[in-house]
Parts: structure tokens; C-alpha cells; sequence
């Protein structure tokens, strides 16, 4: 997998990595409805544009992954469920931490895998929040890296 820090986000990238988005979501995020999938896609495109680091990993030409970070911390990181298991998640947060001191991620309660995701990777639960950071109730963490 290649690693590149996109600068230039045109429309078919974006297009790309919001359907990453949705199949990430649909397989990881079993807590949310179809409706409520569809009503959060529609702020990604600005998440994605607007996100200060964004990191894409490329399996030859075709985006399978992503990650943005602004600051230390990482606000966003989504697979295609193709490729989750093999590394790449760890290798993006790797790369965040080599180049970025990412320390700090929010991950959903009720998203056990990411949350022992980021534990293994040496992160701890610092705080519980019962919203998330758009006010809506689905219980987040706080996780910071030591």
C-alpha cells in the first residue's frame, strides 16, 4: 500500500473516499441506522475538504483507506471492509504517529473493534462523553497515546 498526503482533494477523490466512508460505516458502525448513514454522509465531503492532514492509502491507483488529523489528533480514519484486518489501519496510525504526534483519537462507545483497535495500538480511555461531538447520542471516548 502507498501512502500519500493529498493536497489537492478534486471531486473524484472525494467521491471515492466518501463511498470508503459508507462501507466502513455499514460494517463497522452497526449502531447506526441506513437512515442515519445516509443523513451523516452528507457532511463528509466537507469533513473530508476541510480536515487539515488528510492521508490516503492507495492499493495501486484505487483509494482503500484514509485518515485525517489536524493538530495531534486523528479525526477520521476509514477502510474499505476489503482490506481491514491486514495492517493498514495500523500502518496509517503508525504514519500519524511518525509524522504527525498524533496523541489523541474519539472513537464511538458502541464501536468495540475501534476501540480495541486504538488500545492496542496504546491508547487509553481518558473521558466518556454520553454525545458525540455533534451533539447527537451516541456515547463517545477519549482516547490519548502516551
Amino acid at each position: 500500500m502507498k501512502l500519500i498526503v493529498e493536497k489537492q482533494r478534486d471531486l473524484a477523490l472525494v467521491t471515492k473516499l466518501v463511498a470508503i466512508w459508507q462501507r466502513s460505516v455499514k460494517a463497522t458502525h452497526t449502531f447506526l441506522s441506513t437512515s442515519e448513514i445516509t443523513e451523516i454522509r452528507e457532511f463528509v465531503p466537507q469533513a473530508l475538504n476541510q480536515v487539515p492532514i488528510l492521508v490516503v492509502a492507495f492499493d495501486g491507483s484505487q483509494p482503500v483507506g484514509f485518515m485525517g488529523i489536524a493538530e495531534h489528533k486523528l479525526e477520521m480514519l476509514f477502510l474499505d471492509p476489503t482490506v481491514r484486518g491486514q495492517g493498514l489501519g495500523q500502518q496509517l496510525v503508525e504514519y500519524g504517529f511518525d509524522h504527525y504526534a498524533i496523541d489523541e483519537v474519539v472513537v464511538n462507545e458502541q464501536n468495540p473493534a475501534a476501540v480495541g483497535f486504538y488500545q492496542h495500538l496504546g491508547f487509553e480511555i481518558v473521558a466518556r462523553s454520553p454525545i458525540d461531538e455533534q451533539g447527537q447520542p451516541y456515547p463517545i471516548l477519549r482516547m490519548h497515546h502516551a
